[in-house]
């Protein structure tokens, strides 16, 4: 069964005001931006009988922009666009390289960022860079604004903690205070382009001029039904050391922190190995 194209009615505001009120009015409607994940399931006729809510021409939320302490990336702007924006490829070069993974150039000329965190896939590739980047998602409905920090924002597989009523109208970055040390982002699939991932992971380490760690964030996704930033691992770290023993404890902890799955990309053993010797990795430099 494919989507219904002549019954599928389209409600098409032309600013953020009016589609804020379309959807208050109408909490059944599908909000739609670059489609990339809505089409798919629409083609397949799970959609069918539910009206959209075409996003596409609210050119106040296809903006980038810049201040000094961080970016405010609209909901309607593509991975094409943060890839290309040298600004952002200079302070957060860990979002702009899952950027360009996310699926082929046709994907990321469409997709957005916001629609990604929308949603909700445990795979999504730029979830864990916005995680130890710790984004906010700026969520708007008629009762008004609320900032949610990227961590509280999902609440399972396919799901968020957004009401109703409310859409994305942005997410917000800020710049890192300082130059980390060390920084990575990893993306493991079965081939080197358009594949969901087996095991996506981003990490940010600054160290003291002893050599001991002062702070470590490190996220990881397709490991649980939402990204997992690694507090407990974080933790462990700071003010130490890294030594053999302790990057022992570290990557077993990783183990304590996840809930893999098996699946058809992948199983559960081969996640909880990866997903530490990621880690590991990421602090033997």
């Amino acid at each position: 069964m494919r989507g219904d194209a002549a019954r599928t009615e389209i409600v098409r505001p032309r600013s953020a005001a009016e589609a804020v009120s379309a959807y208050g009015q109408r909490p059944e409607l599908l909000p739609l931006a670059g489609g990339t994940d809505v089409m798919v399931g629409w083609n397949a006729g799970l959609g069918n009988g539910r009206p959209m809510l075409d996003l596409s021409r609210i050119r106040e939320w296809t903006r980038i922009v810049v201040g000094p302490g961080g970016v405010r990336i609209g909901a309607l702007v593509t991975h094409s666009r943060i890839q290309e924006h040298a600004k952002v490829a200079a302070r957060l070069p860990l979002l702009v390289a899952a950027c360009a993974e996310v699926g082929g150039v046709a994907i990321q000329n469409r997709g957005t960022l916001a629609g990604n965190v929308a949603n909700a896939s445990p795979a999504g590739d730029t979830f864990p860079p916005l995680a130890v980047y710790e984004a906010v998602v700026l969520a708007v409905s008629p009762s008004g604004r609320r900032a949610v920090p990227l961590a509280a924002i999902f609440a399972g597989v396919k799901k968020t903690t957004l009401q109703p009523a409310e859409l994305i109208e942005a997410i917000e970055v800020k710049w890192p205070a300082r130059r980390p040390a060390r920084q990575m982002f990893r993306k493991i699939g079965t081939r080197a382009a358009q594949a969901l991932s087996k095991v996506v992971a981003a990490g940010l380490l600054w160290t003291r001029r002893d050599g001991r760690v002062d702070e470590l964030r490190f996220a990881i996704g397709s490991v649980a039904p939402t990204v997992r930033r690694l507090h407990r691992v974080e933790d462990l770290v700071r003010g130490e050391r890294l030594t053999r023993g302790l990057l022992e404890r570290a990557e077993a902890l990783v183990a304590e922190e996840i809930a893999p799955i098996d699946d058809v990309r992948s199983t559960a053993a081969y996640r909880r190995h990866v997903a530490g010797a990621l880690l590991r990795q990421f602090l033997t430099g």
